[in-house]
């Protein structure tokens, strides 16, 4: 049987643009566009051609692999994630994904990737 969650209310209406984000974070290669809505924290994150994690974030964040956890939406390229029992999986634009602790990650191909995250943008890419 599946748990059902209960559901969350959200108590007032809110509109903001990542145009004009709350906070920008721009490692090597990466922008990340934060946006902080009542209980929410959304990032848009950006990543160029020839980006990898372990090359362009790890030196900010200074842990061997990328230990937050990602609920997001990609929108625009394609992102490859390798975990660290050697599991690879390959995100394109279109596609929803999840990515548990202990992995990195690189853009595949001369596209930016472009993804919406909704869990762990209040932390990546912070010192």
């Amino acid at each position: 049987m599946e748990a059902t969650l209960s559901p969350v209310e959200v108590e007032k209406l809110q509109v903001k643009s990542h145009a004009t984000p709350d906070e920008v974070r721009a490692p090597d290669k990466t922008r990340v566009e934060v946006v902080k809505l009542e209980g929410y924290t959304i990032g848009r994150m950006t990543f160029q051609p020839g980006w990898r994690w372990s090359e362009c974030v790890k030196p900010v964040v200074k842990t061997e692999q990328c230990q937050l956890s990602h609920v997001g939406h990609a929108i625009q390229g394609r992102l490859t994630v390798r975990m660290q029992d050697g599991t690879e999986q390959s995100i394109s634009a279109g596609e929803s994904y999840t990515i548990p602790p202990g992995h990195d990650a690189w853009v595949e191909g001369d596209k930016p990737f472009v993804g919406l995250e909704v869990l762990s943008a209040d932390q990546y890419a912070k010192r």
